[in-house]
């Protein structure tokens, strides 16, 4: 059994953290750390959660903690992450890793000094819907495909996250919160890399500084055609669709993690084969797999060297909307 600590605990903890290590069979979570001690403390005692740490430092040094979830705000992520290297502890930390590539690539440097895992929080790898459409292309299925899509809208006033407006603590706005699980999917499922990026982003006056909603075109490596539609404007909608040469798989609601979630393979409009999944263990199961890959019993699926190629791609899109211009990755 792993012990975890929560560094960062805040509304994602209660909302997905605190249920997941409840459903967990191999990681446990032991304490947390917020800021705001009053609230931590209110926090320990509603969710049952053993040790209310003073600070960040007290966390990461404690005998009592062996691995450290990072769930504070994007650029927090590099300074929260190197302080549990420093005391040799794991980290699993959430998306996007870092503010650019360069925090990553120092974030894994100190992983590596310190030897111990590193893997970024992409709990859609393990959603079932993920892994069928995953396992329909790799069975060639559909054929070669030609274009894959996703799209994650959601209104983001109903989001008590009032920091991912902030361009000092958020890395942009929808295309950093919710277009890098699109991203990170889509690269997981063609078991491909991006090699461009085209971005069209607007702002309102609602968004400030970062943008409210967004498109971005990817080149594939394999010359496939990526696109991803994210808003913070629109109700909640995720979709998954992958067009190949000989049929399209397409799932609605194929990155929730709630209620029953359908896969289709359809040709000419029909649907030739249908799968029923839930999603709703996928993030126990990344606490679990991120555990065992610690104990020698696996590999995690998103290791922070995985991390980097999307925090690449996303300073890309991020690139390409500043200058106009499709932005390559080397």
């Amino acid at each position: 059994m792993i012990r975890y600590g929560i560094l960062g605990f805040g509304l994602h903890g209660v909302k997905r953290l605190v249920p997941a290590f409840a459903g967990a069979k191999t990681s446990q979570l032991i304490g947390i750390w917020r800021r705001n001690l009053d609230k931590a403390k209110a926090d320990a005692r509603d969710y049952g959660i053993e040790i209310m740490f003073a600070t960040a430092r007290e966390l990461c040094a404690s005998p009592e903690i062996d691995a450290i979830f990072v769930a504070s705000p994007d650029a927090c992520h590099m300074r929260d992450s190197l302080l549990a290297f420093d005391h040799k502890k794991p980290v699993l930390c959430e998306k996007p890793l870092a503010m650019n590539a360069e925090e990553v690539e120092q974030m894994l440097a100190a992983a590596r000094k310190a030897n111990v895992q590193f893997g970024v929080a992409q709990c859609f790898r393990y959603n079932r819907s993920v892994n069928v459409i995953r396992d329909w292309v790799k069975a060639g299925r559909i054929g070669k495909p030609i274009f894959a899509t996703g799209h994650f809208y959601f209104q983001s006033a109903e989001s008590q996250r009032a920091w991912i407006y902030d361009p000092s603590l958020a890395r942009g706005g929808p295309i950093g919160d919710v277009g890098i699980h699109c991203l990170d999917t889509l690269r997981y499922i063609l078991q491909d890399d991006v090699t461009a990026v085209t971005t069209v982003a607007h702002r309102d006056a609602e968004s400030g500084g970062v943008e409210a909603s967004s498109a971005f075109a990817m080149d594939f490596r394999s010359g496939t055609i990526g696109s991803i539609l994210v808003s913070f404007r629109s109700p909640y909608r995720s979709l998954v669709e992958i067009v190949g040469e000989t049929g399209v798989i397409r799932s609605e609601n194929g990155l929730t993690v709630t209620g029953m979630v359908d896969v289709q393979l359809m040709q000419s409009g029909k649907v030739l084969d249908s799968q029923q999944v839930t999603n709703a263990d996928a993030y126990c199961q990344m606490l679990d797999s991120f555990s065992d890959a610690i104990e020698g019993r696996g590999q995690y699926l998103a290791p922070g060297e995985d991390g980097l190629k999307n925090q690449r791609v996303l300073d890309a899109a991020y690139a390409s909307w500043q200058s106009g211009r499709k932005e390559t990755i080397s």
